[in-house]
């Protein structure tokens, strides 16, 4: 699938890590539908454990319940967990939240673990339209370090390309426009890459345009050409959460990765830790974000075109966290600009350049823990009459400004 703009929605885990329900992605999806989908926000993503039936029971001792009873059909594919889904009963799937994020004009995803579950290859059930089972595809000794339910596919046995195919017809007649696989991204497991391969065949011959995002990172530099042919984003970090020391990172990370984003091929920073979070960790809380920092991060985000995925819960967002997710002038700076690079670095400030073909941008991050003073000695003559956009400020009046400590100021002319 070709896009032209890094994809911008809702992913249910930063505040319900493996625990969120059908009522409660509906409740987000009618949030987006009603508040921030014009500004571009429209997807609606459900993470991780939604087929289990026992996400979350023993949270205490377990994130990922070892060998908890899970739904599964005939043919080795999970399915949603009927009591926290209800309108998948019956054998509908998905499908019936999915013609419900519709109707609002967004689209729905989910989020798959590499592999095929470890239930099938024990209950040796069969693969869609072969009479081989799971157990022959399996690789036993291929199991994610963090979440035992899945073995990998053993890329050399007839009968892999065949389950992946049968994954993404499902999905398609579910109605699934996005697709996070978790467990493939850095290719630490032999057969990552092929399993990214069998992925990306069966996405083409499923007959639904569907995003494919690989998680998690780091992501392999010198593997960004094999990203960009296989799928539309990939995440260079691990888990990204709100901690100054993780953001300042982040400003290494997009560096490194800088030349090699491009239209349809999207390097991804992870999704936003903004507004209240962590419920389904036992911990709901505000971001440990300041506003100045939130601000950075939603401006290396946006200057570097990663996708945008939200973390918090969106119907309890204030009107702060509201005023970054509507900042108009920043979601078109992201959709029209190519090219952006960091052209400057010290112990003080990292500044970053783009343009569209009507419009020029600089941003100028302090990366100190001090106030310091607008450097714009550093900022060409042709942005004399620029506006900042965070605060809507012409640029002789940002001139007299400091920088708050982790904060940035974004000139646009």
């Amino acid at each position: 699938m070709k896009l032209n703009q890094p994809p911008m929605g809702w992913n249910s885990y930063d505040y319900y890590d493996t625990t969120v329900n059908e009522a409660q992605v509906r409740a987000n999806a009618e949030y987006m539908a009603k508040h921030i989908k014009e500004y571009g926000w429209e997807y609606i993503v459900v993470d991780i454990e939604w087929y289990s039936c026992e996400a979350g029971q023993q949270r205490d001792k377990f994130q990922y319940v070892p060998f908890a009873k899970i739904e599964m059909d005939e043919y080795s594919r999970l399915l949603p967990d009927k009591e926290r889904f209800p309108s998948s009963c019956d054998g509908k799937g998905f499908k019936p939240l999915a013609d419900y994020v519709h109707s609002l004009g967004l689209k729905f995803g989910i989020h798959i673990m590499r592999g095929i579950p470890r239930l099938a290859a024990y209950k040796r059930t069969k693969i869609k339209g072969t009479d081989i089972t799971a157990n022959v595809i399996a690789d036993p000794y291929s199991i994610c370090m963090w979440n035992p339910d899945m073995y990998g596919v053993n890329p050399n046995e007839k009968g892999a390309q065949e389950y992946y195919d049968s994954l993404l017809e499902l999905y398609a007649e579910w109605g699934v426009d996005f697709i996070k696989c978790d467990d493939i991204c850095r290719m630490d497991a032999k057969s990552s890459k092929a399993e990214i391969e069998m992925l990306h065949k069966a996405i083409e011959k499923c007959g639904r345009d569907i995003v494919l995002s690989l998680s998690p990172g780091p992501a392999v530099v010198e593997e960004h050409d094999f990203y960009r042919e296989n799928a539309n984003m990939w995440r260079i970090t691990d888990d990204f959460w709100d901690h100054w020391e993780s953001l300042r990172d982040m400003f290494d990370r997009c560096r490194n990765w800088q030349e090699y984003v491009t239209d349809g091929g999207y390097p991804d920073c992870d999704m936003l830790p903004l507004g209240m979070l962590g419920k389904g960790f036992g911990n709901e809380r505000s971001t440990y974000f300041s506003l100045d920092e939130q601000k950075t991060m939603m401006t290396l985000w946006c200057i570097f075109r990663s996708p945008l995925m939200l973390g918090a819960e969106l119907t309890k967002l204030d009107a702060k966290t509201m005023e970054l997710l509507t900042k108009e002038p920043l979601y078109r700076m992201m959709k029209e600009t190519r090219d952006a690079r960091e052209v400057y670095r010290d112990d003080t400030y990292i500044i970053w350049k783009t343009e569209s073909e009507k419009k020029k941008y600089v941003a100028i991050f302090n990366i100190s823990s001090e106030n310091q003073a607008a450097p714009m000695h550093m900022v060409d003559k042709s942005f004399e009459d620029a506006t900042e956009i965070w605060s809507g400020e012409s640029l002789c009046q940002v001139k007299e400004c400091e920088i708050p400590a982790h904060g940035v100021i974004l000139l646009c002319k």
